[in-house]
Protein backbone atom coordinates (compact mmCIF):
# COMPACT_ATOMS: atom_id res chain seq x y z
CA UNK A 1 0.00 0.00 0.00
CA UNK A 2 1.50 3.46 -0.56
CA UNK A 3 -1.50 6.05 0.53
CA UNK A 4 -0.25 9.18 1.94
CA UNK A 5 -2.81 11.74 3.36
CA UNK A 6 -1.64 15.59 3.47
CA UNK A 7 -2.59 18.42 5.70
CA UNK A 8 -1.83 21.31 4.27
CA UNK A 9 -1.77 25.23 6.20
CA UNK A 10 -2.38 27.78 3.60
CA UNK A 11 0.88 28.85 2.19
CA UNK A 12 2.58 25.32 2.83
CA UNK A 13 2.39 24.57 -1.22
CA UNK A 14 0.19 21.62 -0.71
CA UNK A 15 -1.04 22.19 -3.88
CA UNK A 16 2.79 21.56 -5.17
CA UNK A 17 3.95 18.93 -3.13
CA UNK A 18 1.00 16.80 -3.50
CA UNK A 19 1.21 16.19 -7.57
CA UNK A 20 5.11 15.96 -7.26
CA UNK A 21 5.22 13.39 -4.44
CA UNK A 22 2.75 11.28 -6.51
CA UNK A 23 4.59 11.89 -9.50
CA UNK A 24 7.45 10.50 -7.53
CA UNK A 25 6.05 7.33 -5.56
CA UNK A 26 3.57 6.65 -9.09
CA UNK A 27 0.30 6.56 -7.67
CA UNK A 28 -2.44 9.05 -8.25
CA UNK A 29 -3.13 11.96 -6.91
CA UNK A 30 -6.67 12.09 -6.19
CA UNK A 31 -7.71 15.47 -5.49
CA UNK A 32 -9.95 16.54 -8.09
CA UNK A 33 -11.42 12.80 -8.39
CA UNK A 34 -12.45 12.98 -4.66
CA UNK A 35 -14.36 16.31 -5.74
CA UNK A 36 -15.80 14.69 -8.78
CA UNK A 37 -16.57 11.62 -6.80
CA UNK A 38 -18.27 13.69 -4.12
CA UNK A 39 -20.41 15.94 -6.76
CA UNK A 40 -21.43 12.24 -7.94
CA UNK A 41 -23.02 11.26 -4.72
CA UNK A 42 -24.37 14.45 -4.38
CA UNK A 43 -25.22 15.26 -7.25
CA UNK A 44 -23.79 19.08 -7.62
CA UNK A 45 -21.72 20.65 -10.30
CA UNK A 46 -18.67 19.42 -10.45
CA UNK A 47 -17.14 22.85 -9.94
CA UNK A 48 -19.26 23.63 -6.64
CA UNK A 49 -17.39 20.54 -5.29
CA UNK A 50 -14.00 21.22 -6.60
CA UNK A 51 -14.28 24.94 -4.89
CA UNK A 52 -15.06 23.69 -1.49
CA UNK A 53 -11.50 23.00 -1.04
CA UNK A 54 -9.82 26.60 -2.80
CA UNK A 55 -8.67 28.77 -0.61
CA UNK A 56 -11.93 30.87 1.56
CA UNK A 57 -13.61 33.47 -0.58
CA UNK A 58 -16.65 32.06 -2.49
CA UNK A 59 -15.34 28.67 -1.92
CA UNK A 60 -18.13 26.31 -1.22
CA UNK A 61 -16.39 24.96 2.04
CA UNK A 62 -16.75 28.49 3.21
CA UNK A 63 -20.00 28.80 2.30
CA UNK A 64 -20.66 24.93 3.94
CA UNK A 65 -18.81 26.59 7.31
CA UNK A 66 -20.94 29.51 7.37
CA UNK A 67 -23.68 27.70 9.20
CA UNK A 68 -21.77 27.60 12.38
CA UNK A 69 -18.26 29.81 11.85
CA UNK A 70 -20.35 32.53 11.40
CA UNK A 71 -19.34 36.13 10.09
CA UNK A 72 -16.31 38.10 11.40
CA UNK A 73 -19.17 39.91 13.57
CA UNK A 74 -19.58 36.46 15.37
CA UNK A 75 -22.83 36.45 14.21
CA UNK A 76 -23.69 32.87 12.86
CA UNK A 77 -25.21 33.05 8.76
CA UNK A 78 -27.65 30.55 7.77
CA UNK A 79 -26.36 27.75 5.10
CA UNK A 80 -27.65 28.79 1.45
CA UNK A 81 -30.77 27.23 0.29
CA UNK A 82 -29.54 25.95 -3.11
CA UNK A 83 -27.08 23.76 -1.86
CA UNK A 84 -26.43 20.15 0.25
CA UNK A 85 -26.04 20.72 3.46
CA UNK A 86 -22.44 20.56 5.35
CA UNK A 87 -23.48 17.49 7.13
CA UNK A 88 -24.06 15.77 2.99
CA UNK A 89 -21.06 16.51 1.78
CA UNK A 90 -18.94 15.64 5.20
CA UNK A 91 -20.79 12.15 4.86
CA UNK A 92 -20.17 11.99 0.87
CA UNK A 93 -16.17 13.28 1.16
CA UNK A 94 -15.82 10.94 3.86
CA UNK A 95 -17.16 7.70 2.11
CA UNK A 96 -15.25 8.47 -0.96
CA UNK A 97 -11.94 8.97 1.04
CA UNK A 98 -12.74 5.61 2.72
CA UNK A 99 -12.62 3.79 -1.29
CA UNK A 100 -9.65 5.38 -2.04
CA UNK A 101 -7.53 4.00 0.53
CA UNK A 102 -9.18 0.98 -0.13
CA UNK A 103 -7.35 0.68 -3.14
CA UNK A 104 -4.18 0.90 -1.24
CA UNK A 105 -2.83 4.06 -3.47
CA UNK A 106 -2.82 8.27 -4.02
CA UNK A 107 -1.83 11.05 -2.68
CA UNK A 108 -4.97 12.88 -0.84
CA UNK A 109 -4.59 16.70 -0.01
CA UNK A 110 -7.17 17.61 2.38
CA UNK A 111 -10.75 16.93 2.70
CA UNK A 112 -9.73 15.94 6.12
CA UNK A 113 -8.26 13.03 5.27
CA UNK A 114 -5.73 12.44 7.82
CA UNK A 115 -8.93 12.73 10.48
CA UNK A 116 -10.58 10.18 8.18
CA UNK A 117 -8.14 7.92 7.70
CA UNK A 118 -6.02 8.35 11.02
CA UNK A 119 -7.01 4.72 12.22
CA UNK A 120 -5.77 2.85 8.83
CA UNK A 121 -2.33 1.40 9.48
CA UNK A 122 -1.15 1.71 5.88
CA UNK A 123 -1.92 5.71 5.31
CA UNK A 124 0.80 7.91 6.10
CA UNK A 125 -0.62 11.13 7.40
CA UNK A 126 1.58 14.51 6.97
CA UNK A 127 0.92 17.58 8.05
CA UNK A 128 2.67 20.51 5.94
CA UNK A 129 2.73 24.26 8.01
CA UNK A 130 5.30 26.61 8.80
CA UNK A 131 5.29 30.25 11.13
CA UNK A 132 2.61 32.54 9.76
CA UNK A 133 5.30 35.10 8.23
CA UNK A 134 6.97 32.50 6.08
CA UNK A 135 3.42 31.41 4.81
CA UNK A 136 2.62 34.58 3.84
CA UNK A 137 6.05 35.09 2.22
CA UNK A 138 5.64 31.47 0.23
CA UNK A 139 2.26 32.03 -0.90
CA UNK A 140 2.78 35.29 -2.51
CA UNK A 141 5.97 33.98 -4.56
CA UNK A 142 3.52 30.75 -5.69
CA UNK A 143 0.79 33.26 -6.92
CA UNK A 144 -0.96 35.11 -4.41
CA UNK A 145 -2.29 38.40 -5.72
CA UNK A 146 -0.33 40.48 -2.74
CA UNK A 147 0.12 40.42 0.76
CA UNK A 148 -2.33 41.95 1.67
CA UNK A 149 -4.74 38.96 0.01
CA UNK A 150 -2.61 36.16 1.44
CA UNK A 151 -2.51 37.66 4.70
CA UNK A 152 -6.73 37.62 4.31
CA UNK A 153 -6.90 34.07 2.95
CA UNK A 154 -4.49 32.89 5.40
CA UNK A 155 -6.79 33.90 8.63
CA UNK A 156 -9.83 32.76 7.62
CA UNK A 157 -8.47 29.77 5.62
CA UNK A 158 -6.30 28.31 8.50
CA UNK A 159 -10.02 29.34 10.64
CA UNK A 160 -12.16 27.32 8.34
CA UNK A 161 -9.77 24.27 8.36
CA UNK A 162 -9.25 24.04 12.24
CA UNK A 163 -13.27 24.46 12.69
CA UNK A 164 -13.82 21.75 9.80
CA UNK A 165 -11.58 18.72 11.50
CA UNK A 166 -13.12 20.37 15.29
CA UNK A 167 -16.91 19.88 13.52
CA UNK A 168 -16.61 17.05 11.78
CA UNK A 169 -14.31 15.00 13.80
CA UNK A 170 -13.94 16.51 17.28
CA UNK A 171 -9.73 16.77 16.46
CA UNK A 172 -7.63 19.90 16.05
CA UNK A 173 -6.00 20.04 13.61
CA UNK A 174 -2.74 21.28 15.61
CA UNK A 175 -2.72 18.02 17.15
CA UNK A 176 0.46 16.12 16.49
CA UNK A 177 -0.69 13.21 17.15
CA UNK A 178 -3.03 13.53 14.38
CA UNK A 179 0.42 12.99 11.77
CA UNK A 180 3.18 10.50 11.53
CA UNK A 181 5.29 13.27 10.16
CA UNK A 182 5.34 17.59 10.64
CA UNK A 183 7.04 19.42 7.99
CA UNK A 184 7.75 23.00 8.32
CA UNK A 185 7.42 23.57 4.02
CA UNK A 186 8.48 27.24 4.39
CA UNK A 187 12.08 25.85 5.29
CA UNK A 188 13.01 23.05 2.65
CA UNK A 189 12.10 22.94 -1.19
CA UNK A 190 9.56 21.31 -2.47
CA UNK A 191 12.03 18.76 -3.84
CA UNK A 192 12.84 18.19 -0.51
CA UNK A 193 9.78 17.62 1.27
CA UNK A 194 8.70 15.59 -1.33
CA UNK A 195 11.88 13.13 -0.45
CA UNK A 196 11.48 13.54 3.59
CA UNK A 197 7.65 11.79 2.74
CA UNK A 198 8.96 9.48 0.25
CA UNK A 199 11.63 8.01 2.92
CA UNK A 200 8.44 8.19 5.56
CA UNK A 201 6.28 6.06 2.75
CA UNK A 202 9.41 3.48 2.84
CA UNK A 203 9.82 3.56 6.48
CA UNK A 204 5.99 2.77 7.70
CA UNK A 205 5.56 -1.01 8.21
CA UNK A 206 2.39 -1.48 6.35
CA UNK A 207 3.63 0.37 3.48
CA UNK A 208 6.68 -1.72 3.27
CA UNK A 209 5.12 -5.45 2.35
CA UNK A 210 2.92 -4.24 -0.17
CA UNK A 211 4.69 -1.68 -1.78
CA UNK A 212 7.88 -1.29 -4.18
CA UNK A 213 9.78 2.03 -3.69
CA UNK A 214 10.79 4.58 -6.11
CA UNK A 215 14.08 3.05 -6.64
CA UNK A 216 12.62 -0.41 -7.85
CA UNK A 217 10.37 0.69 -10.47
Amino acid sequence: MTVVALSAAYGAGGSHIGPALADRLDVPFVDRGIALAVAERLEVPFDEALAHDEPPGESLLQRLLSGYLGADTGAPAPLPADIVSAEDFHKASREVLLVQAATGEGVILGRGGVATLRDDPGVLRVRLTGPVEARIEQAVRLGARDRETAERALRRWDRAHAEYLRQFYGVDVNDTGLYHLTIDATVFAPEVVVKMIETAVAALPTARRGARSAAER
